[in-house]
């Protein structure tokens, strides 16, 4: 296999070959992706939508052709926007999260090779002009969803899933990690220059990068910890309102451009 698609609901995305290793991401389904090496049934891959690297198990994946995969990577995505609903084909039932790509999506349907799925629900993307103002509604739509480390879905999210999927939905290609995002995009001086969708990265006591939200109206940002929540924001930091406490320091503030 030298290219491949998920064709599972939410597969994760390991750290090594092994069941037992880390999940660092995961793949929607209809997301597609490159083989760069193979270990008995473990395949190392780098992913499209975000360009990361990690280890899937081959059963849960379809080798797709090279042809297919450049149509996929080079074509309006489209991505199904509610939070969970079922498409069906022929052969079986599958759940679609929210952010799940569509390949070949024709008027609530999508294929997957030669399968054809069937679904009703709302889709973003194709032809319509997504923008950046777009992103806060997006986000708000995740409130409450747990925090899981590696998670990219309503089922469970960590911080810089949850803007890397919330700017998926907004047609943006996000890379994966919270240091990786931070180096997309144009710096914002200062918090009062802030926009709603901006991305704000905060800092560990090393000075290192470990945490992005988004900025929303009013000073406020939503973020994954322990829960996708929304907090008060100013230079200093995010300050949660229960703990009476600053919890992430402010390092910088970004603008991703469409």
């Amino acid at each position: 296999m030298t290219f491949g698609i998920c064709d599972l609901t939410a597969i994760p995305l390991r750290a090594t070959p092994s069941d037992k290793s880390e999940m660092v991401s995961q793949l929607l389904l209809g997301e597609v992706f490159e083989v760069r090496e193979k270990k008995q049934t473990w395949l190392r891959i780098h992913t499209h939508c975000d360009d990361y690297e990690g280890w899937v198990d081959e059963k849960q994946v379809q080798e797709i052709k090279q042809s297919l995969f450049s149509e996929l990577t080079s074509s309006s995505l489209f991505c199904s926007l509610e939070l969970f609903t079922i498409a069906e084909s022929d052969k079986r039932k599958i759940i679609l999260f929210t952010g799940s790509s569509l390949p070949k999506y024709d008027t609530q349907s999508f294929k997957i090779n030669n399968e054809l799925f069937q679904f009703d629900s709302a889709v973003t993307g194709g032809l319509e002009q997504n923008t950046i103002e777009q992103v806060p509604s997006f986000a708000t739509r995740f409130l409450n969803i747990p925090y899981l480390w590696g998670g990219r879905s309503p089922a469970g999210v960590d911080c810089s899933g949850f803007t890397n999927i919330i700017y998926k939905l907004a047609g943006i290609r996000l890379h994966r990690d919270a240091w990786q995002q931070s180096e997309q995009g144009i710096l914002v001086s200062f918090i009062d220059e802030a926009r709603p969708g901006d991305l704000a990265f905060f800092q560990n006591e090393e000075g290192k990068i470990i945490h992005v939200g988004i900025i929303l109206p009013h000073q406020k940002i939503i973020h994954a910890s322990g829960r996708v929540r929304i907090d008060t924001i100013d230079h200093y930091g995010i300050y949660n309102e229960e703990l009476k406490k600053y919890t992430h320091p402010l390092r910088l503030i970004r603008r991703i451009i469409h």
